[in-house]
């Protein structure tokens, strides 16, 4: 995939530049990160940066940047543009250490964050501003993938946490708890996009967005994405449809995703 910044109006172009030059004045910041669909020529009202400050940041350096920022959000002129673009016209801003390392999940906390972070913060987005080699060496760390070994560690992982949640439909369904059975299905459908993106040794972007766009063009499988389509179609809520799906999305998982 090709990126590079893109910009569906020139307030986002404006703000961008001014995003750099403010952020560019910090000695702690490496890197300055146009993340987000602007990277991928799909930008809306919306505009998303990241900030790669160093690890050795102290916390009042950290404070002083977040403090500065706020500021600067509230005040410039062509972030001001951005906002009155429409309802959902803002700038959003991250500060990150560029330290990547599976977060800690539960039986129903939904998908980890951990390939989203790497795909977002580092395959999908695009410097706008470098100071030293730091991005760099993050891509060369982490790019095209993290190794084999812990590759298979979180496959298994991720079929666990969905196979857990597909069995859940079953008896939330034979229960009559059917709005959590959906709730089951859908956070299983979520975790299948995990470890569907884990085999295939490719950064996911989101699992509950750009659906399409991932399976389709990242990941060239047009087939899995019509099998797809339907997997949360629940006409009548309270029939057995969630189950019947849950066997769908095993069945796609063992396919697609196997252990």
């Amino acid at each position: 995939m090709q990126l590079q910044a893109t910009y569906p109006t020139t307030e986002h172009e404006r703000a961008a530049e001014c995003v750099v030059a403010f952020l560019a004045g910090y000695a702690e910041v490496d890197a300055v990160l146009l993340v987000g669909s602007c990277t991928r020529g799909k930008g809306f009202h919306d505009i998303d940066f990241v900030a790669l400050a160093g690890p050795d940041t102290s916390d009042d350096a950290h404070a002083a940047l977040w403090a500065g920022w706020e500021a600067f959000d509230a005040d410039a002129p062509a972030l001001r543009a951005v906002r009155d673009l429409g309802e959902f016209g803002r700038v959003d801003m991250d500060i990150i250490d560029g330290s990547f390392s599976p977060d800690s999940r539960g039986w129903t906390s939904g998908p980890s964050q951990f390939e989203l972070e790497v795909g977002n913060y580092v395959a999908y987005s695009v410097p706008l501003f470098e100071r030293g080699d730091r991005y760099s060496r993050l891509r060369l760390d982490w790019l095209p993938h993290y190794g084999d070994t812990l590759a298979r560690e979180r496959l298994l992982e991720a079929r666990k946490y969905c196979l857990n949640n597909l069995s859940h439909v079953h008896t939330f369904v034979e229960r009559g708890i059917h709005f959590q059975a959906f709730h089951r299905l859908y956070d299983a459908f979520r975790e299948f996009i995990q470890a569907l993106f884990i085999a295939r040794r490719t950064y996911p972007i989101a699992y509950d967005k750009w659906i399409r766009e991932q399976i389709v063009e990242i990941l060239g499988l047009p087939g899995l994405y019509d099998a797809l389509v339907g997997v949360l179609a629940i006409g009548d809520i309270e029939s057995d449809a969630a189950s019947r799906h849950a066997c769908v999305l095993e069945e796609l998982l063992e396919e697609y995703a196997p252990a």
